[in-house]
């Protein structure tokens, strides 16, 4: 399959408004909104790129997720602020077990996030009560990611799909913690593999069980099938060299979403052929 870059949102020349320091997070809603979090704010995207509303956050946001009833939750060090779709903060979520959130998601009505400090997803019934942690449960006591960033998604299933930057995998879970398997290697040539110390660095679940991830040194993005065969890489020649912990989302229409973080920009590719919806 073949992707086009078809726009690129923002920049710290579009206005006051826009991300001035780094873009963290990014998101897309059942809605077809896009959701970006950085600096110290959430920024709300209709599908043809117009701002619809922005807010402030307590602190830099690490990451954001949408839950299936349009509730924001918004990770950050230390802690997790819950928005409505308005920005009206709901709830902060704060307990000394949570570090650094750098990637958040649900199944049912549990929800999941990442702890970089602790290199573990920490998983929580509907009342955030915890009820196990994953991916500590190896040799290396939790995932290996020397970039600072422990990103993951779930699926329809429930099954965690994790990026293993130091390990060059994803590696898919039980919401028990039992590893299922993983698909990616090492191959600093053929970029069917991942090179470099550490990649991915990012994931997110695309249209028919692909998965999006983004690479440092080289700067890119790529999607494979659910196999981990190669199917297309995206911007090779367009991210900044310097890039890295690119964040990535795909919406139900197959788009996908990358922020570039030297140049604090969102490239946005789309399939050549309309997938069905």
């Amino acid at each position: 399959m073949e992707y086009r870059h078809t726009r690129v949102m923002g920049g710290p020349e579009s206005g006051p408004d826009w991300f001035r320091h780094a873009i963290r997070g990014l998101a897309a809603g059942r809605d077809g909104r896009l959701y970006a979090a950085g600096d110290s704010r959430v920024m709300v995207f209709d599908p043809a790129g117009k701002v619809l509303r922005t807010w402030a956050t307590a602190k830099p946001g690490c990451c954001l997720a949408v839950a299936a009833d349009g509730r924001v939750l918004v990770g950050e060090a230390g802690q997790v602020e819950i928005f409505s779709g308005a920005g009206q903060l709901l709830q902060a979520w704060r307990g000394g077990w949570l570090g650094e959130i750098t990637a958040i998601g649900f199944h049912g009505a549990e929800t999941l996030v990442a702890d970089a400090a602790a290199r573990c997803i920490r998983r929580y019934d509907s009342g955030l009560k915890k009820l196990n942690d994953i991916g500590l449960d190896n040799r290396t006591n939790g995932f290996l990611i020397p970039n600072g960033v422990l990103d993951f998604e779930v699926d329809a299933a429930g099954v965690i799909h994790a990026a293993n930057p130091g390990k060059h995998r994803v590696e898919r879970y039980q919401a028990d913690g039992k590893l299922l398997g993983h698909v990616g290697r090492f191959d600093g040539l053929n970029p069917e593999g991942f090179p470099g110390c550490c990649n991915p660095t990012n994931v997110a679940l695309g249209t028919g069980g692909r998965l999006v991830v983004t690479e440092k040194a080289e700067s890119r993005a790529k999607v494979l099938d659910s196999g981990g065969k190669l199917v297309a890489v995206l911007g090779t020649r367009i991210f900044d060299a310097g890039c890295k912990n690119m964040a990535v989302a795909s919406d139900f229409r197959g788009r996908v979403y990358v922020a570039e973080t030297v140049k604090l920009r969102i490239f946005v590719f789309e399939p050549a052929r309309a997938e069905a919806v």
